[in-house]
């Protein structure tokens, strides 16, 4: 499935219960648009009587109804106004959990014409910095437990405001009325709501699991009628209960879980940050009825152990990518609930739909203007199968998914003139994923553009080798990737998140991939890599760059277990010192002994 990093552009597939007389879907961008902007919307939310009393928000053991938000929301709007520095664009930093003070911020900057940056905890000293400086962060609001974070750049930090201590010191002196003494006019009127509607709220950053992340400019319309086009996907209602435990950071949990419950005056309950074993008992507590995620959470919420009971939740419709099809279909029988999986990214930008048949492996049907291409822009050949579905032409087939329609609700990144040409070249969509294209117009993923693999002169994607050792009955997670070989091209290497309690068997895992009819021997994976900590961004996708960066070496590989599997062997057998140094020597030998270091 997809590695993008937000699931909204296009409903792929439904498995399990849905109502009938679902609404049709508008396509990406076009649903319609709900209030004038953000900050007229809040408005209504506070003065319409049948909303301004419902819940909004809860967390833990505290609920704040939608008038009580916007009430929060102002004095936040006051205290961006005044603190925000004067001439710059009004950005403020966020680095938070999953907690109130997240959402107030957007309140905040809905009613100031401000923007959140909502900054991932998984990113480090200089890179975190950048993260900050790059999109002209004048303030940012943390919490205790995120200082270290901030402590080896703090000399090159905005002012920096921490709930629990400065925070409520500095909100303190704001009020919630619409005009404050200190700051002025919080609340922005009906004749500015057009110049707020197409103003950035969000810069959400791409996850990054294959490149450096990029902060993509989410406007207050686009948040608005995606926070429609999800509320009609799920079809929510005001009585609706959103769990929300993807980091606020990502745009899944922005765009899916949060924005419909302003939409449609419904609620969210957060959870600071996801727990497999805590899932259900939330869902249960918070009486959740939809839900969104991103497809690693699933397969760590079934390998929690079972209960007989697991359906007796309030749970209706889940939403997210990334959902292999053994996984979400498990998923749905297992908890009772509709899983709507899709294919998407936080840019947007290209839609698939299932109207037709399920097929094995496809995204769903193209839409209007969707093909694959080369890098020159010029179509691939359509794939060739073999009986036991192989995929038999990878090289003529496998390109770049691309939306030759346009960019559709995509705004460009921020402050990265370059990253955006380059995604709209020629008035295209690029999504800087891989695909293929049946003779049916079907839509196969197969990895990203750095997840080409060459072995033997031959290139392939790794997506479909990663599909297939998730069928693994003791598989949870599988990254695969390219390593180099010590004389030429790459070798395949696997990295495997068993199930609570397993080992691998290297005897018997050999057998089972060389048995698999759509992997072929060179698609199999020369190295295995078992995984105990892997690397991962703040939404739990495995960072396949820091996989592929460590290969097989042992001062590079955390204490993981690595296996190799020689040609003609049947069997996999431990990587040891002595044949990790035997390696390097056929890597010097070779010519490619820079290759160890890269």
């Amino acid at each position: 499935m997809p590695s993008g990093p937000g699931a909204v552009s296009g409903l792929v597939s439904s498995v399990g219960p849905s109502p009938q007389g679902r609404p049709a879907v508008p396509a990406p961008g076009q649903a319609p648009l709900p209030a004038p902007s953000a900050a007229a919307l809040l408005r209504r939310n506070a003065d319409a009587p049948d909303i301004s009393e419902r819940p909004a928000i809860r967390f833990e053991d505290r609920v704040w109804t939608h008038g009580e938000y916007v009430a929060e929301s102002r004095r936040w709007a006051n205290l961006l106004r005044d603190r925000l520095p004067v001439g710059r664009p009004r950005h403020v930093a966020v680095l938070l959990d999953n907690i109130p003070e997240y959402l107030f911020a957007f309140g905040g900057a809905a009613l100031c014409g401000g923007a959140v940056v909502g900054l991932n905890h998984t990113r480090r000293g200089e890179h975190l910095l950048h993260d900050i400086t790059h999109t002209d962060c004048g303030l940012l609001i943390t919490e205790q437990r995120h200082l270290e974070l901030l402590a080896p750049i703090a000399d090159n930090l905005p002012p920096v405001l921490v709930v629990g201590d400065s925070l409520e010191t500095a909100l303190a002196n704001y009020s919630d009325d619409d005009t404050d003494p200190v700051a002025g006019v919080a609340d922005q009127d009906d004749d500015q709501d057009a110049e707020l509607l197409d103003s950035p709220w969000a810069l959400i950053f791409t996850s990054g699991t294959s490149d450096a992340p990029k902060a993509v400019i989410c406007s207050q319309r686009r948040l608005l009628v995606t926070g429609n086009r999800m509320g009609i996907i799920m079809n929510l209602q005001p009585d609706d209960i959103g769990y929300v435990c993807m980091p606020l950071f990502h745009s899944n949990a922005v765009q899916v879980g949060w924005a419909p419950s302003l939409v449609y005056g419904c609620s969210v309950a957060l959870a600071r940050k996801f727990s497999a074993s805590g899932w259900l008992p939330d869902v249960r507590r918070y009486g959740a009825t939809y839900f969104n995620y991103t497809g690693k959470p699933l397969a760590y919420l079934l390998a929690q152990p079972e209960n007989g009971d697991d359906a007796d939740n309030t749970l209706r419709v889940a939403f997210g990518n990334e959902g292999s099809p053994g996984v979400v279909g498990e998923f749905s029988r297992r908890f009772g609930v509709e899983v709507i999986d899709a294919y998407g990214a936080t840019e947007g930008g290209v839609a698939v739909s299932r109207d037709a048949e399920a097929r094995k492996g496809a995204l769903g049907v193209a839409g209007p203007g969707v093909l694959v291409v080369n890098e020159d822009g010029v179509a691939k050949s359509r794939a060739v199968f073999d009986r036991d579905g192989r995929l038999m032409n990878a090289e003529e087939c496998v390109g770049e998914i691309v939306n030759t329609a346009g960019a559709g609700p995509f705004e460009g990144y921020y402050n990265n003139a370059e990253a955006t040409a380059k995604t709209t070249r020629n008035g295209w969509y690029w999504s800087g994923d891989l695909g293929y294209l049946d003779d049916d117009g079907y839509l196969y993923f197969a990895g990203r553009n750095a997840d080409w693999i060459r072995v033997d002169g031959e290139n392939f994607p790794a997506g479909p080798i990663e599909e297939a050792l998730r069928a693994h009955p003791d598989v949870l997670l599988a990254s695969v990737y390219g390593v180099p070989d010590d004389q030429a091209g790459d070798q395949v290497m696997a990295g495997l998140v068993m199930g609570e309690g397993v080992q691998l068997d290297p005897a018997t895992f050999g057998q089972w991939l060389d048995a698999l009819p759509n992997v072929g021997p060179k698609w199999r994976p020369r190295y295995l890599r078992v995984l105990i900590d892997p690397p991962t961004t703040g939404t739990n996708k495995i960072v396949k760059r820091a996989l592929a960066v460590a290969k097989w070496r042992a001062d590079s590989c955390s204490g993981d277990v690595v296996f190799v599997r020689e040609r003609g062997e049947t069997a996999y057998k431990p990587f040891t010192p002595d044949l990790e140094a035997a390696l390097r020597a056929s890597f010097t030998s070779n010519g490619r002994e820079r290759f160890w270091d890269l």
